[in-house]
């Protein structure tokens, strides 16, 4: 079993991380792997709306010049993901928004390709906006039909200043639980693959809404 990050922060080690591996220390303490992968310091291109992830069905984007495609992989092999950023403006980063667009299109493009893995968001977050951003995030695994982990809050840590978030216990506790419960939540759906079959999902109608 396996949980792969995704953290949107281009500060090394800064409080998205921080986030991040206190939920991987639970994960870790109950037998599952975990991988953090840095996307925020990373230079990607944004989605062209070639549509070419439609017409290849491989799993991957067209755009071959960024590492986005091996981090797809990665996810695809994973049992649980999540997604972390700090809060910009508002709202999550630039850079994460732009894997969120690139690797949203491939996975609907492929049948859903990530469906009923468990998937959590993080935010970091100075003062506001964290709501909106966490909110934003989910959306990331309610469309694609990923099992949405919760916590004993939002799943928030306030700090600005590097590591700052260490300073907010209840924070941290709330990263506690929600490893907890991704874990629990990874191992009842391994548990029960062979008990209970998975249901099969209609895909045959689109409504555009121009008329």
């Amino acid at each position: 079993m396996k949980v792969v990050a995704i953290n949107g922060s281009p500060r090394k080690d800064g409080n998205t991380s921080v986030l991040i591996n206190t939920v991987f220390k639970e994960l870790e303490g109950q037998g599952i792997k975990t991988k953090e992968i840095n996307v925020g310091a990373k230079l990607i291109r944004g989605c062209i709306a070639c549509m070419k992830c439609w017409e290849n069905q491989d799993g991957h984007c067209a755009q071959k010049k960024d590492p986005l495609n091996d981090w797809l992989d990665e996810m695809l092999e994973a049992d649980g993901i999540i997604l972390g950023s700090p809060v910009y403006h508002a709202g999550l980063s630039g850079q994460l928004k732009v894997f969120i667009d690139r690797t949203a299109m491939v996975a609907i493009a492929n049948g859903d390709m990530f469906q009923r893995k468990a998937g959590a968001a993080v935010a970091a977050v100075r003062r506001a906006g964290a709501a909106a951003t966490t909110s934003f995030l989910n959306t990331y695994f309610t469309s694609a039909q990923m099992m949405l982990v919760g916590s004993s809050y939002w799943n928030v840590g306030y700090g600005m200043d590097k590591k700052e978030v260490l300073k907010d216990g209840e924070g941290l506790q709330t990263m506690q639980n929600l490893g907890k419960n991704m874990a629990w939540l990874i191992k009842s759906i391994k548990a029960s693959k062979d008990q209970v079959a998975e249901p099969e999902t209609t895909m045959d109608v689109a409504t555009n809404f121009i008329r």
